[in-house]
């Protein structure tokens, strides 16, 4: 297999796998505490917008919904997962896809919740950080874990698929 398509097949098991791990935080935050899922209809409502020219919005519930939303928003964020994937072992190198370490995963993870706080959250309404959130500070602690979490699945999906896919 070319080097190219060794770094996408690591990019989409990692990506991918790293995304079920949050998938699955999130589930056990529901079951053990309550914690509502994610809505991904929302990404997906967000993303079916544009085409039609609108970026930004006061609140995406209050958005007409778009046909197939929620298979546009899960696809979504599995797709941002493997793009992440991706750009860490861009940073990284493929010597770390091939040999993982924590703390460059973990590193990146964090980093990626720039994207919802500076992006996502302002467009979709709820404003820089989630700061126009009912509970923002609530908001912004589970953004952090999630992506926390992101990045503990990026190096343990990063280990599974070394283990089965040497380098």
């Amino acid at each position: 297999m070319s080097e190219g398509w060794e770094l996408a097949a690591r990019a989409v098991l990692i990506g991918s796998g790293a995304t079920l791990a949050t998938d699955l935080w999130a589930r056990l935050l529901k079951y053990t505490f309550g914690v509502p899922l994610p809505d991904w209809r929302m990404v997906g409502r967000w993303l079916g917008h544009m085409p039609r020219g609108r970026f930004v919005h006061r609140g995406m519930a209050r958005a007409a919904p778009v046909h197939g939303e929620r298979v546009v928003g899960w696809v979504a964020h599995y797709a941002i997962g493997i793009v992440f994937a991706a750009m860490l072992i861009a940073i990284a190198g493929v010597a770390w896809a091939r040999q993982p370490t924590p703390v460059p995963a973990l590193l990146f993870g964090l980093s990626t919740v720039a994207f919802p706080f500076l992006l996502m959250q302002p467009c979709m309404g709820a404003g820089f950080a989630a700061s126009n959130a009912p509970a923002p500070n609530r908001a912004r602690l589970r953004s952090v874990l999630n992506h926390a979490v992101f990045g503990v699945g990026l190096y343990v999906t990063a280990l599974l698929v070394a283990g089965w896919m040497p380098g």
